[in-house]
């Protein structure tokens, strides 16, 4: 199958699950959908709905797990994406793994990014509203309710009190009818696949109390319990919505790899036309050009031209790097100022672009793993607590108590046991935490990253952009007047060297008549003589330029000449942050393990590491080297922390126990780390790990807390001591406690190193960063 008719095989089967709106047509060919690797193991992926919790995820593996030839199914709860293996020997199913999603209660089609983005933001819509709904009648119940308490113990005559019932009923049973919606669907939902999940008991508990209260206030008792069921769902509502928007954050990763993606080439065609194609069209050995400022759309070979690519998806490097005839050019790299000729040798779905994406993706996925704990714990809490419910139900009717009272008991199990302390003993760390980081300058990507970055004992560096600073300074200014004249030339030059050469002298004005010889540098003509700036070879300075890099291996070097005297070659590095060797020093104090991995050639790594007092470092890897580095420290039972900034190292942040990126990292990086940091400083790498330590004690408080809370709740409920109202205010308090106690995470304090208020070479404090935030 071709891939356009692959194409078209795809819009016709999403076009017929969207109108079928419910369930697969199981009997569509689903071929264009399956991919292979080099080994000939087929792949798909589905994105699925209704997936809540790690039990949801462990009930599709599961089930999977037996259908004919599936070698693995792994399930990402952060973007409900299903990623399905087949052995090689095997031929896919497509219809059998939706058959088996649908049988468990799944609806599930082949994975659109658009798709879930959109669904996505449905839902998040919808639980808001269900959410401000839910809140706006807990306030309002809550103010009848208390009139009701306080005339119980006064003159409230019965009427009255009837009457405030019956308006607490007005409200709250269109209103839970309207916020429960989320868990009484899922619950019916898993009771059709013969499932039980926690939608169940949350779904039971609500709907039996809101049914009792209205039979109590029938009969004009004296207590009814609308109060708690619509408080219940409010509290639980909140969680769902954090939830949901940290899941609808995790899908700038795909959208970020997209925009480096080119949809067409422009192919030189036999007789030298060129003509504008999508990347399907194109062969091995189809010629291609690529013009100044885009990116390069497949892997090749240049046959003709000369420019400076930004290759920083390969080197991790932010400068530029010229290319020339013979030149390897990857896709997604962006192009320079000069026009390229490429001959195609690796097509749209081989390229290094598309590997990169499939590890970052593995990796991924390998980290909900760590969800398995919570699947069993899931699992092991459902029955419990109905089994609870219902042991208290038929005790008290063995003790002779009337149908009434023992299901007013079990009501009140059911809701004293409802997980909201459990569920808020994390998050509620995790938000206050995230604050303390903001205050200091750290922005938290990912609540679960404060547990993990407790754990590290290993610290991996990038070179360029991390333990350096992003932007690349000039090392040696020379004469003055020289700089003067060589700065007002690099205004009229777009280069990363020429940038750092005009910040040197940031009160110079271009020249006017600049022009920009491409892929060479940049020339003017000032009172007859002709100035020229760029390459030693543009320049004549080949002689001055090796002096140069002689004397400081690290640094690239510019050149310039005016007219026909001598040439200098100015040195342009990557200048160290200024508290990076105070940071190294204080980590390795610590006892943690401190590691360089770059990109970078040997001789600038090996000078960076001897500064900063760094014995393990290697230097020229790929982003494949880079994730089997960290795949080897995880073999050793090391939990890394990768600290990196290039496209190249995206891989590895997503595949390293914790990931921080600074501000100005690529935007693919940004998405895969769990925090990342503003400023020039390197002290966040202190902060994260000392407030992840504390904020994981305080969770492990929360988490006794609300174990503790159960430990006697749950025996009082039982024995008939708590109303379902005071269940639910029970309930509600351990809550309470538990989110006071997370809020001592405010005083969480960040390492000071004793820095003094940090300034750029010229004496000015440096501008903060403009920070991109990856599209959620």
């Amino acid at each position: 199958m071709c891939c356009t008719d692959a194409a078209l095989a795809y819009v016709e089967a999403h076009a017929a699950w969207s109108e079928a709106n419910t369930r697969p047509s199981l009997g569509r060919n689903y071929e264009a959908f399956v991919s292979r690797d080099k080994a000939g193991a087929a792949r798909a992926e589905f994105a699925v709905e209704g997936v809540r919790c790690a039990a949801c995820m462990s009930a599709i593996e599961r089930g999977l797990r037996d259908v004919p030839g599936v070698a693995s199914a792994r399930l990402n709860l952060s973007d409900r994406r299903l990623a399905v293996e087949w052995a090689p020997e095997a031929e896919p199913d497509i219809g059998a793994i939706l058959a088996r999603l649908d049988g468990l209660g799944y609806a599930a089609h082949p994975f659109d990014p658009r798709r879930p983005a959109d669904a996505e933001a449905a839902e998040t819509e919808r639980l808001i509203r269900a959410m401000a709904v839910a809140g706006f009648a807990s306030m309002n119940v809550m103010l009848l309710a208390i009139s009701v308490w306080a005339g119980n113990v006064s003159d409230m005559t019965p009427e009255n009190r009837d009457l405030f019932h019956w308006i607490q009923a007005l409200i709250a049973l269109p209103a839970a009818a309207y916020a429960g919606r989320p868990f009484y669907e899922g619950a019916l939902r898993s009771l059709r696949a013969g499932r039980i999940t926690m939608d169940f008991p949350i779904t039971l508990g609500v709907v039996l109390t809101l049914v009792m209260s209205v039979v109590e206030t029938a009969f004009g008792a004296t207590h009814a319990y609308f109060d708690g069921a619509i408080m219940l769902l409010f509290f639980l509502l909140i969680g769902r919505v954090l939830d949901q928007a940290m899941r609808r954050r995790t899908r700038a990763l795909a959208e970020n790899l997209a925009a480096l993606r080119s949809e067409k080439a422009a192919r030189i065609e036999p007789d030298g036309s060129v003509r504008d194609v999508p990347l399907s069209d194109l062969a091995p050995g189809a010629r291609v050009l690529v013009r100044p400022g885009e990116r390069v759309p497949v892997d090749g070979t240049v046959e003709r031209g000369r420019s400076d690519l930004d290759r920083s998806l390969v080197t991790g490097e932010t400068a530029a790097v010229p290319v020339a005839e013979g030149a390897t050019v990857h896709a997604g790299a962006l192009n320079g100022d000069g026009a390229l000729v490429v001959a195609v040798t690796a097509l749209a779905g081989a390229t290094l672009l598309d590997e990169v994406e499939g590890l970052m993706r593995r990796a991924l996925e390998a980290r909900s793993r760590a969800l398995v704990l919570a699947d069993r714990a899931t699992r092991l809490y459902v029955p419990l607590v109905h089994a609870a419910a219902a042991l208290a139900f038929a005790g008290w009717l063995l003790a002779g108590a009337g149908p009434h009272a023992a299901l007013m008991t079990a009501v009140a199990v059911l809701i004293v046991t409802c997980p909201c302390a459990l569920g808020l003993a994390i998050p509620a760390v995790q938000v206050v935490a995230a604050g303390a980081l903001f205050r200091d300058g750290v922005l938290l990507a990912d609540g679960t990253a404060l547990e993990r970055l407790a754990e590290v004992d290993t610290v991996v560096f990038d070179k360029t952009g991390t333990l350096t600073l992003p932007e690349p300074v000039l090392a040696a200014p020379g004469d003055p007047a020289l700089l003067a004249q060589a700065a007002r030339l690099a205004l009229s030059s777009r280069h990363p060297m020429a940038a750092a050469l005009a910040r040197a002298v940031p009160a110079a004005e271009p020249w006017p008549g600049a022009q920009e010889a491409a892929g060479l540098g940049v020339r003017a003509v000032v009172d007859g003589i002709e100035l020229r700036l760029g390459s030693p070879t543009f320049c004549g300075a080949e002689s001055q330029a090796a002096a140069a890099l002689a004397a400081d291996p690290e640094a690239s070097v510019i050149c310039f000449r005016a007219g026909e005297g001598i040439p200098f070659a100015y040195p342009v590095a990557q200048a160290l942050r200024p508290d990076a060797a105070e940071v190294v020093a204080a980590l390795r104090a610590e006892g943690r393990r401190v590691v360089i991995l770059s990109g970078d050639r040997p001789s600038a790594v090996a000078a960076v590491a001897a500064r900063l007092g760094i014995d393990e470092w290697e230097a020229g890897l790929t982003p494949q080297d880079k994730i089997a580095r960290i795949d080897g420290f995880k073999q050793c039972s090391r939990r890394v922390l990768m600290v990196g900034d290039g496209l190249n190292d995206a891989p590895a942040l997503a595949a390293a126990h914790a990931s921080l990126s600074p501000v100005t990292a690529a935007h693919v990086s940004q998405a895969a780390a769990d925090a990342l940091f503003l400023g020039r400083s390197l002290a966040p790498v202190l902060s994260v790990l000392a407030v992840g330590q504390r904020a994981r004690t305080l969770m492990l408080q929360n988490l006794w807390l609300a174990a503790a809370y159960n430990l006697v709740a749950v025996p009082l409920a039982a024995a008939g001591l708590l109303t379902p109202l005071i269940a639910a205010l029970a309930m509600s308090g351990s809550s309470v406690v538990v989110t006071l106690n997370a809020l001592r995470a405010r005083s969480l304090s960040v390492p000071s190193l004793g820095r003094q208020p940090e300034t750029d070479a010229a004496g000015t404090p440096p501008t903060v960063p403009t920070l991109t935030v990856p599209a959620t």
